[in-house]
């Protein structure tokens, strides 16, 4: 009985200490030793991370990509030109139509930017 009774205190420390494990030290407040966990704060100039559009009016749509990207804008969404809701599966078969923001825009990393095209074979 003894035994058992040892065994449920040691899981029961077991699971306390595990649980105050993922407390932590409230926000705002030095834990003992005066270091903390939060991360440093960021750039104090938003004008600094800004990144200009690119023009990709009339790229095919593998190359629009490619230059935003390489501009560092990675949030990028694509739209059917036609409106009929069709996926842009082989991206070299569509040409760019549209984008917004528009060329020349600055704008966060973080904007979305939406690449409109149609399919080669589409009638303008």
């Amino acid at each position: 009985m003894a035994a058992k009774r040892r065994s449920r205190n040691g899981w029961a420390a077991l699971i306390g200490c595990a649980l105050l494990a993922g407390c932590g030290t409230p926000s705002g407040q030095t834990p003992p030793g005066g270091s903390t966990t939060e991360s440093a704060p960021r750039s104090t100039s938003a004008r600094e991370a800004l990144i200009t559009v690119p023009d990709v009016a009339g790229m095919n749509h593998q190359q629009a990509q490619d230059t935003m990207q390489a501009a560092g804008l990675y949030n990028l969404r694509e739209v059917d030109g036609k409106g009929l809701g069709r996926a842009l599966v082989v991206d070299s078969n569509w040409v760019q139509t549209g984008q917004s923001p528009a060329a020349g825009t600055k704008v966060a990393p973080d904007t979305v930017i939406t690449l409109t095209a149609i399919k080669y074979t589409d009638k303008p």
